[in-house]
């Protein structure tokens, strides 16, 4: 038996072996203390349980191998085993929700990939269905970004390996240090495969530091050139003398170094162009490098060192495989990449002198450039995007001039606008224009139209103010160098109205979208993708002014020609053109008609976008609304909570997606009579609206009359009248008598004034209410009988029977003669209740 195993460990795989475990390192040696010492800590420590153990060391000292010798040597007391990359956060969420299906719980692809780690993470915290589970979290450098990810207090283990001293804070830090001499020793006879002088292998260890990356790239070396050990310290001693001569500056021992050098040009050597390919790849950042760059780019014209190399299938083959077996880089064929370490990386980048490294960072960006799908809009697309995604930074793409590099800068951004990561959209598109700008002038084609991007970017995280002024700035330099009816320029145009939106400013967006839409079918087409966004966008303008008969007929034009195209439309602009049109029936008062259409779209976008995509969620949220008014309360709040949910982890409670899921989900449980959790929602909810969209916009004054419904229910009527009576002056200021938000406030104040016993002065506002809503939608519209079954019970509380009976009479012919039986309208104004309306801001 081990003599590490005295629990009397079984032999055995677990019920769950993880897709990404690392293969056993053969050559694995010595650690048994590091072992036992982390084996003890995680089966007897009192905080095991709660906190992490995590490796902790320098680059290059072995901490990964050790994680992966352990859950090799101790498999057999686990039931589950999972490793999980965790050098790119973004994609640690994706890894635990993967596991997601091996404990009978939903997939990310039907729940989503937030929903199905949550889930993960909590029943590994029970213990259910496997209460003895190891999770292997490796290269966590930034342990803020994963903290959320890792169970807390749950029967099971968690083994961290990073070279981040920060998570002594969170974790029980085990150091992982160099190499013992007796280690390096043991590790050189093991990995040579025979005996080695001991005098010899010492003085080669301590050149080396007993450095465990730089002893296995020392013992390839032997191994494929066949030179002895102490020809290998006279060639390192000499290489770190010419190091010495030409001043070199790196932030690693010279020795570590030399020997790497020392197997650079051995396999220079041997294959001339693996070091070529070495120098290119210390240029990517060190995540995996998708291997089918280097087959595209053969078709790029300008690469110079890496060109005869790409041109040539079987040497790029040979030269890979060389680097491998000096320990230089790591190729996976069965993922298709290539990865190099970021020590090797960066002694890689220290050993050329700044013309070599701006030629091979020029290269890379080239490669990148040409490896990369044209169009960040296709789905299918999306995986190769997010794998050039971590490159972006290390490969220092801001720093291009290259249009062609340009290009693929801007559709990273595109790409990360699509998927719905408008922050690290953001972040990128930042850089890239403050470096481009000055380098190249606020004029720049390539700077304008990255302006353009960044503006949509801002616009989407709620930065209206922001957007607005960055849209003024580019039309305006976009009109003087390209053009007014350049389609760069076009698309800006569409861009600003929906600043206009967010702005409150209806009825200039409507004649900003007016003008556009002409603009691009003149120019580009009355049926092109970037026209038929426009047509979508103007519907919006219609709808926001209460003219739903000319937006839902420019929603379903939209619709039907987009879900009729061949090439150009998005799955983001189907989806968002599908549930406007949902939407807007909904607002026409078909409910049953806008749930079909709306699950119709909710399927389309959890199944070609995935649950967590922002329009998806959207999408969602204005589902619930149309089953709330459809009658189906309880499944509108689940609805409603879900897309709360979801939209709140992805953006944060101050981006008007999650604002208007929140309202949502506030009218739902008004509606259920949890009146307490609404007040507390619809509050903070209203409190958000004024920050962000400023105290006179149309949505703040809407969620305020949603508060002063909670207000009147709770039974302060004063100061739901006070809230209200602000609103309908705010609200007609700003959009007019004639508007159905005016309408709102107006007939929830009425409710009131009847509320505190005020009869005459609200028959007096219904009186008035009723003559506009008929003159402006028609007398058999919802929306006017409903002010009508209202006027009824206000005439009745103030002695007008006559009058009352009257209404009533024509009323209710009118709901008859319009709405079938069980209509949810026609059913509540049977009721003989008073109807309330709320109100549910739009996305703009």
């Amino acid at each position: 038996m081990n003599m590490l195993n005295p629990e009397q460990i079984p032999d055995r795989v677990p019920a769950v072996w993880g897709d990404r475990i690392p293969a056993r390192n053969k050559n694995f040696t010595g650690r048994d203390a590091l072992l036992t010492e982390v084996r003890r800590s995680l089966r007897t420590s009192t905080r095991a349980a709660v906190l992490p153990q995590a490796l902790h060391g320098q680059g290059g000292v072995g901490k990964t191998q050790l994680a992966v010798e352990y859950l090799w040597r101790f498999r057999g007391a686990y039931d589950l085993v999972s490793w999980i990359p965790a050098d790119q956060v973004d994609l640690v969420r994706g890894a635990l929700a993967a596991l997601a299906p091996r404990l009978g719980l939903p997939a990310g692809g039907v729940v989503g990939t937030e929903e199905a780690a949550a889930s993960v993470r909590e029943a590994l915290q029970r213990g259910e269905p496997y209460a003895n589970w190891l999770l292997v979290f490796d290269n966590a450098d930034q342990p803020e970004g994963i903290m959320d990810f890792i169970p807390h207090g749950g029967p099971g283990h968690v083994l961290i390996t990073s070279r981040n001293n920060g998570w002594s804070a969170a974790a029980e830090t085990v150091s992982v240090n160099v190499f013992t001499r007796e280690e390096s020793l043991a590790f050189l006879s093991k990995r040579l495969m025979r005996n080695v002088d001991p005098a010899g292998a010492d003085r080669l260890a301590d050149e080396l530091g007993d450095l465990p990356l730089a002893l296995d790239q020392a013992a390839a070396f032997q191994l494929q050139s066949g030179i002895s050990v102490d020809e290998y310290i006279e060639r390192l001693a000499a290489e770190t003398r010419n190091l010495l001569k030409q001043g070199k500056a790196t932030e690693y021992p010279l020795s570590v170094t030399g020997a790497w050098q020392l197997s650079v040009r051995q396999v220079e050597d041997r294959v001339p162009e693996a070091a070529e390919m070495l120098r290119c790849c210390a240029f990517f950042g060190p995540d995996p490098i998708p291997r089918d760059l280097f087959r595209r780019g053969n078709r790029t014209a300008d690469i110079d060192h890496m060109r005869h190399i790409l041109s040539d299938t079987i040497l790029l083959s040979r030269a890979l495989a060389e680097l491998g077996r000096f320990a230089l880089v790591g190729v996976d064929s069965d993922a298709g990449t290539v990865q190099v370490h970021r020590l090797i990386q960066a002694l890689v980048r220290d050993s050329l002198d700044e013309p070599q490294r701006q030629e091979f960072r020029r290269e890379v960006h080239l490669l990148l450039a040409e490896g990369a799908p044209a169009d960040p809009e296709d789905t299918t697309k999306w995986r190769s995007f997010a794998d050039l995604v971590p490159h972006v930074g290390p490969s220092r793409l801001a720093e291009s001039r290259d249009p062609r590099v340009r290009a693929f800068a801007i559709n990273i951004v595109r790409y990360l606008y699509h998927i719905g990561n408008y922050q690290l959209a953001r972040t990128y598109a930042d850089d890239f224009l403050d470096r481009w700008t000055a380098a190249s002038g606020p004029r720049d084609p390539d700077v304008l139209r990255l302006r353009r991007h960044l503006g949509n970017v801002l616009w989407q995280l709620g930065e209206y103010e922001a957007s607005r002024t960055s849209n003024e700035v580019t039309l305006a330099l976009m009109r003087e160098v390209f053009g007014p009816d350049d389609e760069e320029t076009l698309r800006v145009t569409n861009s600003y109205g929906g600043n206009l939106r967010a702005a409150g400013e209806f009825h200039a967006a409507r004649e900003q979208d007016a003008l556009s839409r002409a603009a691009h079918e003149r120019v580009m087409g009355e049926t092109s993708p970037a026209t038929l966004r426009v047509i979508n966008n103007l519907a919006i303008d219609y709808v926001l002014l209460s003219d739903y008969t000319t937006g839902r007929r420019l929603h379903e034009l939209a619709y039907l020609l987009q879900s009729s195209a061949d090439t150009g439309v998005g799955k983001r602009d189907m989806l968002d053109s599908w549930n406007s049109l949902a939407r807007v029936v909904r607002l026409s008062g078909d409910y049953t008609a806008a749930c079909d259409l709306g699950e119709e779209a909710y399927s389309y976008g959890r199944r070609e976008l995935g649950v967590e995509h922002p329009v998806t969620v959207l999408t969602a949220k204005d589902l619930s609304i149309a089953r709330r008014r459809a009658g189906d309360l309880e499944g509108a709040l689940e609805l409603a909570r879900e897309a709360y949910e979801r939209a709140d982890k992805l953006f944060g409670g101050d981006n008007p997606l999650t604002m208007s899921a929140a309202v949502a989900l506030a009218n739902a449980l008004r509606r259920l009579g949890d009146f307490a959790a609404a007040f507390t929602l619809a509050r903070d909810t209203s409190a958000r609206y004024e920050r962000v969209y400023g105290p006179g916009h149309p949505f703040t004054h809407g969620c305020s009359t949603n508060l002063a419904l909670i207000y009147r229910h709770r039974g302060d009527a004063p100061r739901a009248r006070e809230l209200d009576e602000i609103a309908l002056r705010g609200l007609t200021e700003r959009l007019g008598e004639d508007h159905e938000y005016t309408f709102t406030a107006a007939i929830n104040l009425a409710g009131d004034l009847a509320a505190q016993g005020r009869t005459r002065e609200a028959c007096e506002l219904g009186e008035g209410v009723l003559e506009r809503t008929r003159a402006f939608f028609g007398e058999d519209h919802f929306l006017s009988l409903a002010v009508a079954v209202n006027l009824v019970l206000d005439r009745r509380a103030h002695g007008a029977h006559a009058e009352a009976d009257a209404l009533h009479k024509d009323t209710f012919a009118r709901y008859e003669r319009t709405m079938p039986s069980g209509n949810p309208d026609r059913t509540q104004a049977q009721s003989g209740d008073r109807i309330d309306w709320d109100f549910d801001p739009p996305m703009l």
